[in-house]
């Protein structure tokens, strides 16, 4: 059986959906409206329908069955209201050849009296109606009729008020969203306590660290391989190891501070303060040296060019803080940094060059190769090492990388706190 459809139906259906309201729970408030139109217009049931694309589902009713829940659209005169925008009252269905053979009408349950209001949305759809049945003829009042379109508004304004819910709702999550993206991007350029004070100061305080140990990393001989490489696949390979070195720094609780072309710089011992960093940084340091090893073996079989990393490290005191107004960055500087810089560029590919300061704190842990010293502006003289390797009876491998609980015991003895962070470089 045919049924007529309004004229903008498409849009309509569109319309309805933007609600959500298609099979969801009774509610209150509309079981309270189908009510008062019954009492109002003293007729045994009334109902509030979402007219579907090929159902009318009912939302609220009043005097029907607890399982009677949809009609098909064919069947309903329903059908008929939401293609007008008023009123539409049949006092005899019976007696009206539009409704006459509807089996609703022309067989059980017999209905004859039918009002119904559409509940056209401010955009001027028709999501519904409210419908008033009775199962002999009616005539209403004026008075009536007018109370049935004042109870329809009503209708109306509930479903607005879930429309408003339901997009303030999806508000509050894409701005959620929003925040959490911001929140992961700050967090990504700044240390958490760093980014915590900007949000809520809007600047960052410079602090002084009396200890704090940097490191450097380069790559050895980076021009010549930057001529052998188009651009493209020169910062997909700097991003792939930058990556790998930003993992390996977070493990050992250093603070990644910034990339210079091929010139990677961490810290360790800020922005929170920890007695351990010099170890930190040496244990970071040897699986980065590890890590290039491996990646230049698998390069070697290839017969590609190899990215010899040259490390440096020292450990002083630093002012740290965040610089910039516009583009912000987390940042360090004194003395130390200047060193741990002459450190890098006095070592060798492959190798970890440390300053005495460094040596002095770790030297019962590790294996160093002395190397005499290196001039530095203003600074003079200054000795330096290279860290080889954890001593044999604190390691669990051959290489010297991974401590054992040799070393958990000893870092405990120079550096309180040690084992309660531990470390990735630390074994079973």
């Amino acid at each position: 059986m045919a049924f007529p459809l309004p004229s903008n139906e498409p849009q309509r259906l569109t319309a309805l959906r933007e609600y959500r309201i298609i099979d969801t729970a009774p509610e209150l408030a509309y079981d309270d409206l189908t009510e008062l139109a019954a009492q109002i217009a003293h007729c045994p049931v009334a109902a509030i329908g979402m007219m579907d694309a090929n159902r009318e589902w009912i939302k609220s009713k009043y005097g029907l069955p607890a399982d009677f829940n949809e009609l098909p659209r064919e069947m309903n005169v329903c059908a008929t209201t939401i293609c007008g925008t008023d009123v539409l009252l049949v006092p005899d269905l019976s007696k009206d050849e539009r409704f006459a053979s509807y089996p609703l009408v022309s067989s059980e349950p017999y209905i004859r009296f039918y009002c119904g209001m559409p509940l056209i949305n401010p955009e001027g759809y028709a999501l519904g109606t409210l419908c008033i049945i009775d199962f002999q003829p009616r005539e209403l009042t004026f008075e009536q009729v007018d109370a049935v379109r004042c109870l329809s508004r009503q209708a109306v304004a509930q479903l607005e008020l879930r429309r408003n819910l339901l997009e303030l709702d999806e508000a509050k999550r894409e701005l959620e969203s929003q925040r959490e993206k911001s929140e992961k991007l700050l967090l990504s350029i700044f240390p958490r306590p760093v980014a915590d004070e900007l949000k809520q100061h809007n600047r960052v305080t410079p602090r002084f660290s009396d200890s704090a140990t940097i490191l450097f990393a380069d790559f050895e001989g980076f021009t010549r391989l930057a001529e052998r490489l188009e651009p493209k696949g020169l910062v997909d390979q700097l991003d792939q190891y930058f990556s790998a070195l930003d993992e390996i720094a977070e493990r050992h609780g250093l603070e990644m501070l910034k990339t210079i072309g091929d010139c990677y710089m961490c810290v360790g011992g800020l922005p929170e303060p920890n007695r351990s960093h010099p170890l930190d940084a040496c244990l970071a340091a040897l699986e980065m040296q590890d890590y290039m090893g491996k990646l230049n073996r698998q390069r070697e079989r290839m017969r590609l060019q190899h990215w010899e990393l040259r490390i440096g490290i020292h450990t002083g005191p630093v002012m740290a803080g965040v610089v910039g107004r516009r583009k912000f960055i987390y940042d360090v500087w004194g003395d130390a940094v200047n060193i741990a810089s002459c450190m890098e560029a006095a070592g060798a590919g492959g190798r970890i060059n440390v300053s005495e300061a460094v040596q002095a704190r770790v030297k019962s842990l590790f294996e160093f190769e002395p190397r005499g010293s290196v001039e530095a502006k203003n600074k003079g003289q200054l000795n330096m090492a290279y860290l080889s390797r954890l001593k044999p009876e604190l390691s669990l491998d051959a290489a010297g990388l991974i401590g054992s609980d040799a070393l958990r015991v000893e870092a405990e003895k120079l550096f309180p706190g040690f084992s309660e962070r531990g470390s990735s470089a630390v074994g079973a």
